[in-house]
């Protein structure tokens, strides 16, 4: 039932081989944070794998694999974020702010770009607004029109949001 929601709805809906949650313990204390890459369908891509510097993103064996992690050599670079053609990758770092909040680091490509400081809607899988966040920092990794936007926002939902829009 959960695969049918996938490809009927197109909107993920829980955990599946190439859509996992770092494990609980390095993501809690890692700084700068971990990649999280939900891309569960079996398609030929992968520029997550050949954009990591460390080699977190482990080699396909064939072009069609699903994306799998070594969360001891992710870094929180972002580098695969801006390159992922399906915006399916995004870094969360549990170790930024206080108790309540986490950073995410989500590719963006829209307009108007967000500013730093600005608040924004954050936004699930739905496109439903669930939160409001704080743009920390505006990137844009590979010069190529491609942004990452470090938002602060509340930790307990950071496995709900996947997107910003900016508020006017």
């Amino acid at each position: 039932m959960e695969m049918d929601m996938l490809f009927n709805s197109g909107i993920l809906t829980g955990e599946r081989p190439g859509a996992v949650k770092p494990p609980q313990e390095l993501w809690e204390t890692k700084q700068n944070g971990l990649v999280i890459i939900e891309c569960p369908q079996r398609i030929p891509c992968n520029p997550c794998h050949t954009s990591c510097p460390t080699g977190a993103v482990l080699p396909f064996e064939d072009i069609n694999d699903t994306p799998r992690i070594d969360y001891s050599k992710c870094t929180g670079c972002t580098m695969c974020v801006a390159k992922c053609p399906g915006l399916a990758c995004f870094v969360v770092d549990l170790t930024y702010g206080g108790a309540d909040e986490a950073l995410m680091k989500l590719p963006y490509e829209m307009l108007p770009v967000p500013e730093v400081g600005a608040e924004v809607d954050c936004l699930n899988r739905s496109g439903e607004a669930v939160s409001k966040g704080k743009v920390v920092r505006v990137m844009e990794p590979w010069k190529d029109k491609t942004l990452v936007v470090h938002v602060s926002v509340p930790k307990a939902l950071v496995m709900d949001i996947r997107a910003i829009r900016v508020v006017k």
